[in-house]
C-alpha cells in the first residue's frame, strides 16, 4: 500500500519538518530563551545552560530566538543550530549534514542533523563547540 505524505505549510524542507516531529511531544510555548530555561528540569539545567553559552559565543553572528518551540540560531533568517530538553533526552540540532557526517564516528546517536543525548553527562561539549565553529564557517545548505 502506497503511503502519502502531505506537505505542511510553512514546512518546505527537510530541517523544517525534522524539528517539527521532534517537536510534536514536548514543544514550549516560551517566546525567549530564558523563559524557556526556567522550565527546564534541575537535572538538564546545566546542560542545556552550556549549549547555549557555546552557542551565543561561538554562533555570534547569528540570531538567537525561539524557533519551533526551543532556542535556535540562525543566520540570514534560516535556523541552522538548535536544542531542547525532551522528554527522554537532550536534542541538540545541527542542520548542516557536512558538518554532522565529520564528526558521525564520535557520536553516539545522531540521525540526519539532530544528535540525542540520553544523559545530560554524555554530552561531549568540546566536540559539541567543534560543530558549532564548523557550523559558522560551512557555506554548505542545511539539510534538504
Amino acid at each position: 500500500m502506497e503511503q502519502k505524505y502531505e506537505l505542511v505549510s510553512g514546512f518546505e524542507n527537510f530541517a523544517d519538518i525534522l524539528m517539527m516531529k521532534e517537536q510534536r511531544l514536548m514543544q514550549s510555548t516560551a517566546t525567549t530563551v530564558d523563559e524557556y530555561l526556567k522550565s527546564v528540569t534541575s537535572e538538564r539545567l546545566v546542560a542545556v545552560t552550556k549549549l547555549r553559552e557555546l552557542c551565543l559565543t561561538t554562533l555570534s553572528d547569528y540570531e538567537e530566538s525561539m524557533q519551533y518551540g526551543m532556542p535556535s540560531y540562525s543566520k540570514n533568517g534560516i535556523v541552522e543550530v538548535g536544542f531542547n530538553s525532551q522528554k527522554n533526552y537532550i536534542s541538540f540540532y545541527v542542520l548542516k549534514k557536512d558538518v554532522v557526517d565529520r564528526y558521525r564516528n564520535q557520536l553516539k546517536d545522531a540521525g540526519k542533523g539532530c544528535i540525542r543525548y540520553r544523559k545530560p553527562e554524555q554530552i561531549d561539549f568540546a566536540i559539541v563547540e567543534k560543530l558549532l565553529e564548523e557550523t559558522a564557517i560551512s557555506s554548505a545548505d542545511i539539510c534538504p
